[in-house]
């Protein structure tokens, strides 16, 4: 029979999980998905936004546009979706007359539905997106997308899944069940979203008293697939998706300033970094196996020996191309010096990034964040190995946005979790580069 490690400094007030301690203890490690779209698939079929090209092809071949036409069309409808952001066909004004009439009987540009916005007092914004409805079984899927912008750059947060498929201990969306994988257009129109909101698009301005980046540049210059879910058991949409956000004819976002993080699914590592050719973060968090069986489950499928491997063995690793590794700080858990000395040793040979995660508190949560003094000795030990460790600067968390924050239910927020926030539990804000895990 499992041993329970009682290694969670216990809050006595937290909430029953979604997930029990002895389910995870029974060596429960992954949820089944509740209902199931087709990879790559346009939920309902009605909204362009967020098609590939072959897609929008598709669709175009639908309506009963000549072949010969398909080529220029696509690359007509590709640049006022993705460039110009367009949100009428009676935009694309270099379409005929006929063909813009088709489009909008049989189409729309029509986005996902803002449920909710919540701006931090720090900048930082955080969107309850709806999803249309795949089917009689789904009255609508909600994530949630985050928005971090800093002077130099804007980070988007997106989401990979609606809930999570891993059951990782100290995670507020690993609690909830999984309803299904995100479509690539559901993907691709996180970002979407996210750029009508802050206006950034051709002749579009931010919001009245909207932070966002000031150095000239992009308003979203950055994604990580960090948010809701684990993007590596929905390869093939994240892959599509990154190929849409990537083209230099549309969103042009650098393929080396998109993330993608895992808890470690091992046999679909090369597959990422073969295809999508993206920077990768891995969601590490213990330097023992015991230990991770407990914090990450996944590990008991795919130990740290045969992750780390898979991270030596990735396509495109150099000094120039590290891989992050994400380690949340637990007090009493996983802080102390010889943790430190340890995760040093593992990764050894490996170009990599430590990013030192204060932990973020949520309704119910188990753990506690290790003391400042604590964190700081850590990552001196971590820098004076030769690894750059910076200790992820706390923004946003007086709106549950944090790294392991995020969950898709409307109701965290209500009276328990501002009460929370407003006592100052934890810090303001989200991450430079936040984290879903």
């Amino acid at each position: 029979m499992a041993t329970v490690l009682d290694i969670a400094k216990r809050n006595p007030n937290a909430a029953p999980l979604a997930v029990s301690d002895a389910a995870r203890a029974a060596g429960f490690i992954e949820k089944t998905a509740e209902l199931n779209v087709v990879a790559g698939a346009a939920p309902g079929g009605a909204s362009l936004v967020g098609l590939t090209r072959d897609q929008l092809k598709d669709s175009l071949a639908a309506i009963d546009v000549p072949e010969r036409e398909l080529k220029m069309r696509v690359a007509q409808l590709w640049h006022w979706i993705y460039f110009r952001g367009a949100r009428d066909f009676a935009e694309m004004t270099n379409m005929g007359k006929e063909l813009r009439a088709k489009l909008s009987t049989a189409y729309t540009l029509a986005r996902p539905q803002v449920v909710s916005e919540q701006v931090s007092k720090d900048g930082t914004r955080k969107w309850l997106i709806r999803m249309a409805s795949t089917g009689p079984l789904d009255k609508g899927a909600e994530i949630e997308c985050v928005y971090i912008p800093e002077v130099d750059r804007g980070t988007l947060c997106v989401s990979s899944q609606v809930g999570c498929t891993l059951t990782c201990s100290f995670c507020h969306t690993g609690t909830q069940r999984l309803v299904r994988n995100l479509t690539s257009a559901e993907i691709v129109a996180q970002l979407i979203v996210a750029r009508d909101a802050i206006g950034d698009w051709p002749g579009a301005t931010p919001p009245d008293g909207a932070f966002v980046p000031s150095d000239g540049g992009r308003f979203v210059s950055n994604i990580v697939f960090m948010g809701m879910g684990e993007p590596l058991y929905n390869t093939d949409n994240v892959v599509a998706a990154i190929d849409v956000m990537s083209d230099g004819e549309g969103l042009t976002l650098s393929r080396r300033r998109i993330t993608v993080s895992t808890s470690g699914v091992v046999p679909q590592m090369e597959r990422l970094g073969a295809e999508a050719n993206t920077m990768l973060a891995i969601s590490l968090h213990a330097v023992r196996d015991e230990l991770r069986d407990e914090l990450v489950p996944i590990n008991r499928k795919y130990d740290i020996k045969q992750l780390l491997d898979a991270c030596r063995a990735y396509p495109g690793l150099s000094n120039a191309r590290r891989i992050t590794f994400e380690y949340v700080m637990l007090k009493g858990v996983n802080d102390s010096d010889a943790d430190a000395r340890k995760l040093v040793q593992l990764l050894k040979g490996i170009p990599a990034k430590i990013n030192l995660i204060p932990f973020n508190p949520w309704p119910g949560s188990k753990y506690e964040c290790s003391d400042w003094e604590r964190i700081e000795r850590f990552s001196e030990i971590v820098y004076r190995a030769g690894y750059a460790s910076p200790v992820r600067t706390p923004r946003g968390r007086d709106i549950l946005a944090a790294c392991g924050q995020l969950k898709s239910e409307t109701e965290k927020l209500r009276a328990r979790a501002r009460m929370m926030a407003e006592q100052g539990i934890g810090a303001e804000g989200v991450y430079a580069v936040g984290n879903g895990e």
